[in-house]
């Protein structure tokens, strides 16, 4: 269907149809993320967005195009996150040491808010691990919209946070370790919430984890600018 065609058709009939796309796109990423792909019968997805069966491939092709549409969704999503706290994946502006430091801190909060607070958080999560235990395109998707230029962007600014090399093994370590304390209080959070004798974790929860994760990030930035002042010494 071309643009002039949906041009042409009523407002509300082409509100309708986003509607029960979006709706079919939220339903497969929950279904394929508790299920998974092969687990989930696209019956399924009708009735959990309420929508007819015939829609699926009506919007989408089939179940596959529905899987990468999911995925697409999960780009848009976390590009959105990220690009609010980073200043967009692909800013390339320099920033001076503070101001590095500062949009770390800003990333870090950022995270924590959405991956361990937010609901919508635990499907993307449950849908990724799916991926990451068995790869397919939609993979390949997520990595190339969102892993990729998100670690990317982050060490570029601790490059600019602390002087080491935004590509050295050294510094993408660091970031993946970053970012991992926080998907642990999604991935475990059950174990968390049990520990910790929590009933959920919600907005007071994640204000406690954000000081824990915000102090470990000040601890490893101090430690680098002992390093780095002992080297100026020597």
């Amino acid at each position: 269907m071309n643009k002039r065609s949906i041009a042409r058709r009523p407002q509300r009939e082409v509100g309708t149809a986003d509607q029960t796309r979006a709706a079919l796109v939220h339903a497969a990423l929950r279904l394929f993320g508790r299920k998974g792909f092969d687990g989930t019968s696209t019956r399924e997805i009708a009735a959990e967005a309420k929508a007819n069966i015939g829609s699926i491939a009506y919007h989408f092709g089939g179940k596959e195009g529905l899987r990468a549409a999911a995925a697409d969704f999960i780009v848009d999503t976390i590009q959105g996150i990220a690009g609010q706290a980073l200043g967009g994946v692909q800013a390339t502006a320099p920033l001076d040491p503070e101001a590095a430091r500062a949009q770390l801190f800003a990333a870090l909060e950022r995270m924590v808010g959405f991956i361990v607070a937010s609901p919508q958080a635990g499907e993307i999560v449950q849908f990724v691990l799916r991926e990451l235990s068995h790869p397919t395109a939609a993979l390949d998707r997520i990595y190339a919209g969102v892993f990729e230029p998100t670690h990317r962007r982050l060490c570029q600014v601790w490059e600019q946070a602390t002087g080491e090399p935004a590509e050295s093994e050294a510094t993408k370590l660091t970031v993946f370790t970053m970012i991992g304390q926080v998907i642990y209080f999604r991935i475990g959070r059950e174990a968390v919430m049990r520990r910790m004798g929590w009933r959920d974790i919600g907005n007071e929860e994640a204000a406690k984890v954000v000081a824990v994760a915000t102090d470990n990030l000040r601890a490893m930035l101090a430690a680098r600018g002992a390093a780095a002042g002992k080297k100026g010494k020597s």
